[in-house]
């Protein structure tokens, strides 16, 4: 399994993909070098994962500064926080829910750090409230996994339409099969869109 650990294995995809897409070869030359994007993996990245579900990049930022500032970042501080703390904090009722499931969940994280895509994104798909694009995006930047892709993300399929000249916004499905030609570097391909959103839109597609 290839492992992402630095910026010279971002550099080592993006040359690689931008030799065989033109369309990855243009967008590099307006974003400039890709950042590397890796971050630490454990119980409160997921928690700060399910925080970014379905809000704008904004105000996840705004909402993960005071569930940090309040201490709700493990299990034993969730279990202990009332349904009205977590609300408190910006917390909807669902992902209340979400991050209490979490809490329960008993993951083992050192053994993700070792396991396949696969099998990571169907141990963390096993807990209420955490989808497919929560597991792929965990995978790709707390776990360093170079060739995952995050094909439900709305950034990532309107970056898509913009790059390629689709007529519509791809499904996630067609962006999945789109990238399969991106392997073994999915989750490059994923930094270069992110990053060519940035550029096109003049804001981050992804927090």
């Amino acid at each position: 399994m290839r492992l992402i650990t630095g910026p010279d294995c971002v550099a080592e995809g993006a040359e690689w993909l931008g030799a065989r897409v033109p369309e990855f070869a243009h967008a590099l030359d307006l974003t400039g070098p890709l950042p590397l994007r890796l971050r630490p993996d454990g119980f409160a990245q997921l928690a700060s994962a399910i925080v970014s579900q379905q809000v704008s990049t904004a105000s996840a930022a705004a909402i993960w500064d005071r569930v940090q500032a309040a201490g709700y970042v493990t299990p034993d501080a969730i279990h202990a926080a009332s349904d009205a703390d977590l609300a408190t904090v910006g917390l909807s009722r669902p992902k209340i829910r979400y991050f209490r499931a979490l809490a329960d969940a008993g993951i083992d994280f050192d053994a993700l750090r070792d396991a396949p895509s696969d099998a990571v994104i169907d141990r963390l798909t096993s807990v209420t409230g955490i989808g497919r694009w929560t597991a792929e995006v965990y995978a790709m930047f707390s776990l360093g996994h170079a060739d995952v892709f995050a094909a439900g993300d709305l950034a990532l399929q309107e970056s898509a339409r913009m790059l390629f000249a689709l007529e519509a916004r791809p499904t996630e499905r067609a962006l999945r099969d789109m990238a399969q030609d991106w392997r073994p570097w999915r989750s490059v391909a994923a930094r270069i869109l992110w990053a060519y959103y940035r550029v096109d839109k003049g804001s981050e597609g992804i927090r």
